[in-house]
């Protein structure tokens, strides 16, 4: 199950950080910083590295490890903590880092 849910996620990272930079941020629910585009691609190909060169404990790993970074985001987000600045969250961006956070951890830790 650990490797289904990170053969999605991972281009869904990288997609969404692609189309962070050509969406117009006025047009976009979603932060548009460049630092948060750059972010979700970095992991979405580090996800994708994973996939291809580890096992069940590395694609689990990779799902807990990130769910609890999503986790952090809507923490920070709501707290004023970094990267907050940088990263420019929304209520958006908050409301689906827990969802997709949590998902993640339960997948990782049960799957």
């Amino acid at each position: 199950m650990n490797f289904y849910v990170l053969a999605i996620f991972a281009p869904i990272l990288i997609l969404v950080g692609v189309l962070g930079f050509m969406i117009p941020a006025d047009k976009s629910l979603t932060s548009c910083a460049p630092a948060y585009n750059i972010f979700h691609i970095l992991f979405g190909v580090l996800g994708l590295v994973v996939l291809i060169f580890c096992d069940e404990s590395g694609w689990r790993a990779f799902n807990i490890g990130f769910g609890i970074i999503d986790l952090y985001q809507a923490a920070a987000s709501l707290l004023g903590l970094a990267p907050k600045g940088l990263f420019r969250w929304t209520r958006t961006d908050d409301v689906l880092h827990v969802v997709i956070g949590a998902l993640l951890v339960v997948f990782g830790a049960l799957a």
